[in-house]
């Protein structure tokens, strides 16, 4: 037989229904009785604020001015590889572009592909070592 459950036996989750559906019409009175008093404080906060809203307006202008002069002292430096060994000149844009070259040619992949490159020239070998995208090594002549 099926027992019958009485008002006092519900489930937690009938209770926490029962607690939701309460709260919010409690909540809606409190506040009522509330909103007369507030209404005075907030045009006395209002007016305050209008009052201190000038004072920031006059301070606002002087903040502008030094914020202009900082992307001007932002410059990048510029710099310039060139290996120059047995009569012959390399320059970093030079190894570059015979390293992509290798990327594309000799091993066949987009240049798309190619993340990052890292050289490492040793001169007194003629030379270069490469690591493409930190996995791919090798080396080609200069």
């Amino acid at each position: 037989m099926a027992t019958k459950k009485t008002s006092t036996d519900k489930t937690p989750i009938e209770k926490a229904i029962d607690a939701a559906v309460v709260e919010p019409v409690e909540e809606k009175k409190a506040p009522a009785k509330k909103a007369a008093a507030p209404k005075k404080a907030v045009a006395e906060k209002k007016e305050v604020k209008a009052e201190a809203a000038p004072a920031a307006e006059k301070k606002a202008p002087a903040k502008k001015a030094p914020a202009k002069k900082a992307p001007a002292a932002k410059k990048e430096m510029k710099s310039e590889i060139t290996v120059q060994f047995a009569g012959k000149s390399y320059t970093q844009d030079d190894l570059m572009k015979i390293a992509k070259d290798v990327w594309r040619f000799d091993l066949k992949m987009k240049t798309a592909d190619l993340v990052s490159v890292e050289l490492y020239v040793k001169p007194e070998e003629s030379m270069v070592y490469y690591v493409f995208n930190g996995t791919e090594c090798g080396s080609f002549t200069i």
